[in-house]
């Protein structure tokens, strides 16, 4: 869902304590269940504050540590969560959710359908300043109450549509209110500030009570939760900056598994006796080309038939099979094809590597060559910085490829590798006014739900999820009825128009969409993959089940 920030090098002393904490080969001698499952992400968890958060293992831990309505099951369909069971009323304009009785924060205080009342109307209250992450979340709600403990009402604006109001409250984290509460002020704005640092207090299968930033996270299991409990005490998230390195310390034995293998470990970790899975996944890299109309300079990068050109000079195949050494395939939509329900749009075709036809559209636009064979554009060489976060491991191999190709059709590309604070910070320029940058790569991993992955390019997006400077009223008519069709069908034929929008206006040109590809200890059981990873934010089920055999 949220594209990775930056992962500084593992240090040593990170290294012990990781081993101080977790023990020695994460064995425990209660017959196949308890121990310390150690677990290795080139990703990390970037903030504890849901309000800040930015990367996929910040959301991927909220799942195990916040109570949430609704969980995807093994098949990826909506199942019972914190929530037992929901129906719509009033024409559809009102949802009650029965929530667990006898619930408990990880402080012993209770949990109840107020927590949730409260975390709904707190975002909608503050949703244009400290709870602007998770406006999308709560569009078109009026207000939410708790009649009773277990008992959680919700009034839309108008009728949302049921598939619509599950993807939401399924990535709706519930906050606990005599915590949270006294950080609301300053009309909201303290919500950002809030630190949360660990023990954080939770309710789920797990308690955070261990946290450096960009070195590890550990999480024990929560014996007063109100589900069925961890087989695991405990288990140990490890950041690493290098992929070798990460690779390394699993053939050791110092992890028990690794989230995302990279390409060139597939074969060797299979080889070594490790359980390697390789499903379809949700993570996509794209080409972005800054389309906001108000941009100050190169602005033949609004033009359509250069970003057509651009699109037929990047050679998908290649960077699939050289990149990902197949493990990928060509991306073609916003919407990846594994997502759920049939929202991939798959009259959409991946555009063709044509060299020829991006030259001619080129010398259609009127830009020729000039000194060195680089085109120029109303007066300037088509010569241009692409910004690159230094923490996506794909993209110095990807970026080589696009940039030979590229001088095929007399487009000069530069690599500017920043870490990735620095790159967003430079994308969305000052004020959020996305004016100054031109091109740049990164990764989404994207949602089963479309809704997110679809906001990400509205206009309300500026400063928030925005990495495009795409703004479309149009679209965003299109993004709000899709969000309120009556039908599932008709929701659909919405998302696959909106698709095919940006697929011909080209704010992203996507590259691959790559599988996920984790690998573990052959001493351990029950560990899932998923489009998302192992470690997710779809379901609980891989940490909460894996058990030593």
């Amino acid at each position: 869902m949220r594209k990775l920030l930056p992962a500084p090098l593992l240090t040593l002393g990170a290294l012990l304590l990781v081993t101080a904490v977790t023990g020695c080969g994460g064995s425990g001698s209660n017959g196949g269940t308890g121990g310390t499952f150690r677990l290795g992400t080139s990703n990390g968890i970037d903030s504890l504050n849901p309000y800040v958060a930015f990367n996929q293992d910040a959301y991927s831990a909220f799942e195990y540590i916040y109570p949430i309505l609704i969980q995807y099951d093994s098949n990826l369909h909506y199942a019972p969560f914190f929530a037992t069971s929901w129906h719509p009323s009033n024409g559809g304009k009102t949802w009650t959710f029965k929530t667990r009785p006898n619930a408990k924060w990880s402080d012993g205080k209770p949990l109840t359908a107020a927590d949730a009342a409260w975390t709904i109307n707190t975002d909608i209250k503050y949703k244009d300043g400290g709870a602007a992450n998770a406006a999308g979340l709560v569009n078109h709600i009026k207000s939410a109450s708790a009649p009773n403990p277990t008992t959680l009402v919700v009034n839309y604006d108008e009728a949302p549509g049921p598939t619509w109001v599950l993807g939401q409250f399924q990535q709706f984290f519930i906050l606990p209110q005599h915590i949270w509460a006294q950080h609301a002020g300053h009309n909201g704005a303290d919500l950002k500030t809030f630190a949360n640092s660990a023990p954080v207090v939770g309710s789920g299968p797990f308690n955070l009570v261990k946290f450096q930033k960009n070195n590890v996270a550990v999480f024990q299991r929560n014996n007063s939760y109100w589900g069925v409990k961890p087989k695991i005490e405990e288990f140990g998230l490890q950041q690493f900056s290098d992929d070798d390195a990460m690779v390394t310390a699993l053939k050791a034995h110092n992890l028990d598994a690794i989230e995302a293998v990279p390409a060139t470990a597939m074969k060797t970790l299979g080889n070594a006796g490790f359980e390697v899975s390789d499903v379809p996944g949700l993570d996509q890299t794209d080409f972005i080309i800054n389309s906001n109309p108000q941009k100050k300079t190169h602005r033949e990068l609004l033009n359509l038939k250069v970003k057509e050109a651009f699109d037929h000079a990047i050679d998908r195949q290649k960077i699939d099979n050289v990149t990902f050494l197949g493990a990928a395939r060509p991306g073609v939509s916003i919407i990846p094809a594994p997502a759920g329900a049939g929202w991939h749009n798959t009259n959409l075709k991946v555009v063709s590597f044509d060299l020829a036809l991006a030259n001619k559209l080129l010398d259609q636009a009127g830009y020729k060559r000039g000194p060195g064979g680089i085109r120029v554009a109303n007066g300037q060489k088509m010569s241009y910085s692409v910004i690159a976060p230094t923490d996506v491991q794909s993209i110095p191999r990807t970026f080589q490829i696009i940039q030979t190709d590229f001088s095929k059709i007399g487009v000069q590309l530069k690599e500017e590798a920043l870490d990735s604070s620095a790159a967003f910070a430079k994308m969305s320029g000052p004020n959020n006014t996305y004016q100054d940058f031109d091109l740049a790569m990164w990764d989404w991993t994207a949602l089963i739900d479309p809704d997110f992955m679809l906001s990400v390019v509205t206009c309300a997006q500026y400063g928030g999820w925005s990495d495009s400077g795409y703004c479309n009223k149009t679209y965003d008519k299109m993004y709000s009825e899709q969000q309120v069709a009556p039908t599932e069908a008709k929701r659909r034929q919405i998302v696959w128009a909106m698709q095919a929008m940006l697929y011909n206006q080209r704010p992203y040109l996507w590259l691959a969409n790559d599988d996920s590809v984790a690998a573990v200890s052959s001493k351990w059981a029950d560990f899932q993959n998923t489009p998302q990873g192992p470690f997710n934010e779809l379901n609980i089920q891989s940490l909460t089940q894996v058990h030593q055999k």
